[in-house]
């Protein structure tokens, strides 16, 4: 079994399959290791959400994209990227994470849960939808508690809170209270995220301005029993009876595999990783940093559509060390 190549990506999202296009479009022989299956986010995004963006602007790898509507759904992007590894025919190990990173001579070996492979250059690629922000309060280990949407179904005629102010949370409020639940936000800020889906934000505003879904404005929840929820509000403490709580609090890069892996950030409250924004090398020399987690927790900064061209700066400037060389 070949466990040799000049190129191991750590995760299988549209940025990692994008870097290992580019990779095979110049001869290098490339592994794509992924902890969960292909394009794991997007499997886990809610199963009928559509993307913000238009198909046009998703595709990668010189594969068309051909979608029903201008904004492609779910379903359609994940049969999408499946074309894309097929056309492309990349090696990927599925279920298979990446744990360490060692130098070996002038490369690094990769140990992953199921074993060691070598390389001469290593890009990570991993998001940052597995790690969702925490509410940090008591309860929040309960059950009934919920970081990430799937289905509209199991709320049907619940109590629901949704905290966040977000896409995420707008499109949730939407989606349940449209199925019969009785649907509560609690929002930190003092009005909804300006920037929300622009054919989401006046919908969401009307439905709380009519009262259909309630909203707590400058509120944060305290605490969470199997029965109620506590929300902190200018006004004192509520009590409000509660099924589901929908944490719809947005996501974080994976700081514990960037301090495994010898990944440094800077020390502003963004966290950004050090990375040379030219080369996307990080400070550790051969890792390189591709998508979304190179803006930190600045995680609206980066999307499919304006990550497309990491792996071009990357293995440019592999190909460029390796003349050198």
């Amino acid at each position: 079994m070949n466990n040799q190549y000049d190129i191991i990506i750590i995760g299988a999202g549209p940025t990692g399959i994008s870097c290992a296009i580019e990779a095979k479009k110049n001869g290098l022989s490339t592994l794509i290791l992924e902890k969960g299956m292909l394009t794991n986010s997007i499997y886990n995004f809610p199963t009928n959400m559509t993307f913000f963006s238009t198909s046009l602007k998703l595709e990668i790898g010189d594969v068309p994209f051909i979608s029903h509507y201008e904004k492609p759904t779910r379903m359609e992007a994940l049969e999408y990227y499946r074309r894309v590894i097929d056309r492309w025919d990349l090696e990927i190990k599925f279920r298979e994470e990446a744990i360490g990173i060692e130098d070996r001579n002038d490369g690094f070996d990769v140990i992953t849960s199921k074993g060691t492979y070598t390389s001469d250059y290593v890009i990570l690629a991993t998001g940052f939808y597995d790690n969702h922000r925490k509410l940090d309060v008591l309860g929040e280990d309960l059950a009934k508690v919920k970081h990430y949407y799937d289905d509209v179904h199991p709320y049907i005629k619940q109590k629901v809170i949704v905290v966040g102010a977000a896409n995420s949370a707008c499109d949730v409020a939407l989606e349940t209270w449209s199925k019969g639940a009785d649907v509560t936000m609690v929002i930190r800020s003092k009005e909804l995220y300006q920037k929300v889906k622009y054919w989401i934000l006046p919908n969401i505003e009307n439905r709380i301005k009519e009262g259909s879904i309630k909203a707590y404005f400058n509120s944060t929840v305290k605490e969470i029993t199997e029965t109620e929820v506590l929300i902190n509000t200018p006004e004192g403490t509520v009590h409000i009876e509660n099924d589901y709580v929908l944490a719809m609090t947005g996501y974080t890069p994976n700081y514990d595999l960037f301090t495994k892996l010898g990944i440094e950030w800077d020390n502003t409250e963004l966290k950004i990783p050090i990375h040379n924004e030219e080369t996307l090398e990080s400070n550790r020399k051969g890792l390189y940093m591709a998508g979304v987690i190179n803006g930190g927790l600045h995680t609206s900064r980066y999307f499919i559509e304006n990550t497309r061209e990491h792996g071009e700066k990357i293995i440019q400037d592999i190909l460029l060390k390796s003349s050198i060389t």
